[in-house]
């Protein structure tokens, strides 16, 4: 134990002994000072307590002692060791919530974008990122919200670094739901971060962006992987998967939201007028595109005799012109149905 740590305790505790005395606040709190001291300049706890009991044996009195001096000894050691040490583990409670703070800002600045682009690069190398190249996002979710010190994101960490090791590859958390960060040349990571997180969450589900390049690239990834989770609740997608690149259709169709209302309302608005609302004819379409417009498969789905089924698409027909079974209007009629899922019809009307 050396940088006065020895000395200043050697003098401290021939003081004490020779009294008999306690060690006051003051003193205390300088041992505290000497054990942050220590954890700042790097040095080992296990080391620092053994050098600070030899400087005990080489300060103890060599007179013989009553069993309460020894005791009374004994207890002053207890004290600085304690000390000692405590201010020793403050230290690292302050430097491990530093690091913690620099990651959550990185993070924060890494999938926003809110900070200067060179510099996110320069921080990234420290987090195993490499921002020249391109990447690609995965958002987990699951049944509730998950912060990094959670059990799940945790497991999930360690199945990716078992699998695959270092590959640059960044797992974190964000509004409770868990974020995976992989080159974008590498989409066995994300596939298999995929398939863990749906375990791992009881049946979750996961939205993977496309790979983007350059820094920004992260931070384009993320927004897609988002924006095909909120795809998926718009449009009831239920599968444990959802790759962006699957779902490029629907932002299209989403983009000129006047021509889509315009769509909805003069192909679909029609159905208002059926016995027993829109909603039941609404549901057959959506299942009978979904069936790949086979009836049976529809009529199964929908708990249906292929009979009722049959029975709904030809009210559809006449109630709207559109005859499902044309393929013209079969593509008119699915873009509507899109468009109304896209757009909360009939539940929002416009």
């Amino acid at each position: 134990m050396r940088g006065g740590f020895v000395e200043e305790y050697e003098q401290l505790f021939a003081d004490v002994a020779a009294s008999g005395r306690r060690l006051n606040r003051d003193e205390l709190e300088l041992r505290r000072e000497a054990g942050e001291r220590a954890a700042r300049e790097g040095l080992a706890l296990r080391a620092l307590i053994g050098h600070h009991l030899a400087a005990v044996r080489a300060a103890w009195p060599e007179r013989p002692l009553s069993r309460r001096t020894t005791l009374d000894l004994l207890g002053v050691v207890e004290q600085s060791v304690d000390a000692f040490s405590g201010g020793f583990e403050r230290a690292q409670r302050l430097a491990v919530r530093q690091v913690e703070a620099d990651r959550r800002e990185f993070i924060d600045d890494l999938l926003y974008g809110r900070s200067d682009i060179g510099r996110i690069a320069e921080r990234a190398e420290r987090f195993g990122l490499q921002l020249s190249q391109a990447h690609a996002v995965a958002v987990a979710r699951g049944p509730r919200l998950y912060s990094e010190a959670d059990a799940v994101p945790q497991q999930l960490e360690r199945a990716l670094i078992g699998r695959f090791g270092d590959r640059h590859i960044l797992l974190t958390t964000k509004g409770g739901r868990i974020v995976c960060v992989a080159p974008g040349d590498q989409e066995d990571v994300l596939t298999y971060f995929a398939k863990q997180a749906f375990a791992a969450t009881a049946g979750g589900q996961v939205a993977i962006g496309r790979p983007q390049p350059g820094p920004r690239g992260v931070v384009l990834s993320y927004e897609e992987a988002l924006s095909a989770l909120e795809l998926a609740d718009r449009l009831d997608l239920d599968g444990p998967v959802l790759r962006s690149a699957d779902l490029l259709v629907y932002p299209v169709l989403a983009r000129d939201r006047q021509a889509m209302e315009d769509l909805v309302r003069s192909v679909l608005g029609p159905l208002r007028s059926a016995r027993g609302g829109v909603e039941p004819l609404l549901e057959t379409l959506t299942v009978f595109f979904e069936a790949g417009c086979v009836t049976t498969q529809a009529a199964r789905q929908l708990n249906l005799s292929v009979r009722a089924v049959t029975y709904r698409l030809e009210r559809i027909h006449r109630l709207t012109g559109a005859d499902p079974a044309d393929a013209a209007d079969r593509y008119t009629l699915q873009t509507a149905v899109i468009g109304a899922r896209l757009l909360g019809w009939p539940a929002k009307s416009f």
